[in-house]
């Protein structure tokens, strides 16, 4: 029978969940990962197997918890072109005024080149795809039933748009800026319903 957990794992996969946005997967070391979590490495690698099983671990916890809870505050079913609105602009607010940027954007772009992304950047680039989509199609409608292709070009449009706001984020961009550009991109939406 296995020892049981001696230790916070939400406080854990936080903790791990920072050192990767602000590390990367392949910066990220053991000794970051000891301080972030407060175990040792011993630890690490008995509750998760290796670093990858905790990176694992954070980034379905990131998934779960910030991206999940962010699209259910700011753009939940029925919310429609606006909670999308209130969604982008979320993102010039960072909890903790950091700019450790985003762990999907993040990974997507360290783990680019490989021949098959991250299956977890892939889920959560999907959530937003299929997020988008939905609340493009929710009354007042941008795309009827009879335009879905342009739905599905939108949102593809608007996770590009999501994406690249962040890395701009995380770059330092003026926040007024990227706020006056999302209200435009939203004003021109709004205009085509």
């Amino acid at each position: 029978m296995g020892r049981t957990r001696e230790f916070d794992e939400e406080a854990v996969l936080k903790g791990a969940m920072h050192v990767f946005r602000k590390h990367g997967y392949q910066g990220a070391s053991i000794r970051d990962l000891e301080e972030a979590t407060g175990l040792k490495g011993g630890s690490i690698y008995h509750a998760f197997g290796d670093k990858a099983g905790l990176f694992d671990a954070a980034f379905r916890h990131y998934n779960r918890a910030v991206l999940e809870g962010r699209l259910e505050r700011f753009a939940p079913p029925g919310s429609g072109l606006k909670g999308l609105r209130e969604l982008f602009l979320s993102l010039l607010h960072e909890p903790d005024n950091g700019s450790l940027g985003c762990l999907i954007t993040n990974m997507a772009v360290e783990f680019g080149g490989d021949v098959k992304t991250h299956p977890r950047v892939e889920a959560a680039l999907g959530l937003l795809r299929s997020t988008f989509r939905s609340r493009l199609s929710e009354p007042p409608s941008l795309a009827r039933d009879t335009d879905r292709t342009k739905a599905d070009r939108t949102a593809v449009r608007l996770l590009a748009f999501y994406q690249g706001l962040l890395v701009l984020i995380r770059g330092g961009e003026d926040k007024a800026s990227l706020r006056q550009a999302i209200e435009d991109e939203f004003n021109q939406l709004e205009t085509l319903l």
